[in-house]
């Protein structure tokens, strides 16, 4: 199978990651933090070695503000909820993933808080203007994705963080396209809150999240329990992580995704990102002149930024069933509407859905070559 599903998931992972989860059953089985014995503090410090590991990564110098969720898709409702005051007011991109617009949602329905929606423009200025049109006296803080899932569009985050700075709000950016495929420092972009999907770009096992905290900002908490610390205070602790990681790690995920940020350093992120980019834009050229392909975005522009993943479709024909059809010869590819419909109305695909491909670092030109092949055969019959 030729896999070019790795928007949703990584695939394959590097043999490091599999070892070390192998590993991890073996000699850290032990509850880190929940007894004194020795693999418990081994384990222990396996845990907090992989915290320090992200923090350098995304460029925090607290490592205790590495909290470990189920996916980034908890660490987006943990922020998001966590910020939400009766009254309160946010400010998202209109590329934004359920992820944060469901969370949003539920709130609006409960009378908590409310939230506007900021299109993102081909231009960077254009786009900031849409958002700070949109920031009232309630507003507690811009969300923005890194990337759409779906188009790969890139809003201008910097600028972003900026404006939400110069408002006296908070920048929380959903980092799942982009954590591990192009430079993140959140000390640097200005952000605040930081999500990701460890099983993408970090190259993890999927089933663990990670919510980077970057300021002083204590978050209302969104579960509690069990931490290993001050079991006589019935009420959840104050200091991170242990606020934010009620009941047990999962220990084997996180050495994966220990042995994922050790890979994705040893590559280096500026050469996965060229290595994809370049795939991408090979395809892209090559679909330009095929009869029959829709595309929705430029990903040769000098003036827009993307990450390394395309939408298209063939005319006439379901982005389900091309995505049928190419499973049948082999090709993995994600289709239909990638629960991101603000993306789909914005790039006004909300109709049809787009078939997605997106490449890792282990996508060879072969691979590519195979894959539009079978487009150009799928396309031409129409």
């Amino acid at each position: 199978m030729l896999y070019f599903d790795n928007a949703a998931t990584t695939y394959p992972k590097p043999g490091s990651v599999l070892k070390a989860v192998d590993e991890s059953i073996k000699y850290y089985c032990a509850n880190p933090g929940r007894a004194g014995h020795n693999m418990a503090q081994r384990t222990s410090k396996l845990v907090f070695s992989t915290r320090e590991k992200i923090a350098e990564l995304f460029g925090v110098n607290k490592p205790e503000n590495i909290i470990f969720t189920p996916n980034c898709t908890y660490a987006l409702n943990c922020v998001i909820k966590g910020l939400a005051l009766p009254g309160s007011h946010f400010v998202i991109s209109s590329l934004e993933h359920n992820a944060v617009v469901r969370p949003l949602e539920a709130l609006k329905k409960d009378g908590i808080s409310d939230y506007s929606i900021a299109s993102v423009e081909k231009n960077d200025i254009e786009t900031v203007q849409n958002f700070e049109n949109l920031i009232n006296k309630n507003t507690r803080a811009i969300i923005c994705t890194g990337a759409s899932n779906v188009f790969g569009k890139m809003p201008p985050v910097k600028l972003l963080s900026r404006l939400a700075h110069s408002k006296n709000i908070l920048f929380v950016t959903d980092a799942a396209q982009t954590a591990g495929i192009t430079e993140i420092n959140c000390s640097r972009d200005g952000i605040d809150f930081l999500c990701a999907a460890a099983h993408k770009g970090l190259y993890a096992p999927m089933g663990l999240g990670v919510l980077v905290i970057n300021c002083e900002n204590r978050l209302k908490t969104l579960t509690e329990g069990g931490t290993g610390t001050q079991s006589f205070v019935l009420s959840q602790p104050e200091e991170s992580p242990e606020r934010y990681e009620s009941g047990t790690l999962s220990i084997p995920l996180i050495a994966g995704l220990s042995a994922g940020v050790d890979f994705v350093n040893r590559q280096k992120i500026k050469n996965i990102y060229r290595h994809e980019t370049e795939l991408i834009n090979y395809i892209y050229s090559e679909f330009k002149n095929m009869k029959n392909i829709e595309l929705y975005t430029d990903l040769l522009s000098k003036d827009e930024s993307f990450a390394p993943l395309i939408s298209f479709n063939i005319k006439n024909l379901g982005s389900e069933e091309t995505a049928r059809r190419l499973n049948d010869l082999g090709i993995a590819v994600r289709a239909g509407f990638h629960c991101a419909p603000l993306a789909h109305i914005s790039y006004k695909t909300a109709d049809t859905g787009t078939v997605r491909i997106a490449p890792s670092f282990f996508t060879e030109k072969k691979d590519v070559n195979l894959l539009l092949n079978s487009v150009f055969k799928i396309a031409k019959s129409q």
